[in-house]
């Protein structure tokens, strides 16, 4: 069976830091592991005995808002990964501090919360989930559907280039209110062999991420 370049690239990179990691390392020992991080205001919160489930961020919505990536069933053969919109927040203090020095600070959460498209019961629906409204034919958010997070701390997750990921359902709230972090195959392995900068996909938030110009 043929693999995809994506898959090949995944599976090796899945591989080549799986080597790296031995059971009975340094996660055995929670005491390594950081308790506060100098560079966010907003902090993880850690749960479990072995400190490496996430708990749900409070008030998430209230940080800066990075995006929205987007791919439809409809431009991918009827089978999209992640079919929904994924609006991308992240703390201020580490926002912050990516435009000041460039760099994710240790501590930085990427939350992701889900949202579907807006079509169903709604008049004028396309066959492909597009629906009209004033502004013109297009795809308009809906019902939030599931929530994600990733967390950079390498005291934690070296073994993934420094972010551990973390799934609080796909469906509609209320999340969990905790998650452990999930295996490297699940999330990390993707950001390892395609994300351009320090895991995040950074092309997406550039926008967002750049100081706004204004005129004279």
């Amino acid at each position: 069976m043929n693999k995809s370049p994506l898959g090949v690239a995944m599976a090796l990179a899945v591989a080549t830091i799986s080597s790296n990691a031995t059971a009975g390392d340094y996660k055995a020992n929670p005491s390594t592991f950081a308790s506060s991080y100098e560079h966010v205001q907003i902090e993880p919160e850690w749960a479990g005995k072995d400190k490496l489930s996430l708990k749900l961020p409070k008030d998430f919505r209230r940080w800066v808002y990075l995006g929205a990536p987007f791919t439809p069933h409809a431009l991918n053969g009827g089978k999209a990964s992640f079919p929904e919109f994924h609006n991308v927040y992240v703390q201020p203090g580490a926002f912050d501090h990516y435009r000041e020095h460039g760099v994710w600070p240790e501590g930085t959460i990427m939350f992701k919360e889900l949202q579907l498209i807006d079509s169903h019961g709604k008049k004028g629906v396309q066959e492909d989930g597009s629906r009209y409204e004033p502004s013109g034919r297009g795809y308009f958010p809906g019902a939030v559907n599931g929530a994600d997070a990733a967390v950079k701390d390498s005291t934690r997750f070296s073994e993934s280039k420094n972010w551990g990921y973390f799934n609080f359902g796909h469906h509609a709230p209320p999340y969990q209110a905790a998650a452990p972090a999930a295996p490297i195959a699940a999330c990390a392995g993707c950001h390892i062999a395609n994300a351009s900068e320090d895991m995040v996909y950074i092309e997406f938030y550039r926008p967002i991420l750049t100081p706004l110009e204004r005129a004279e």
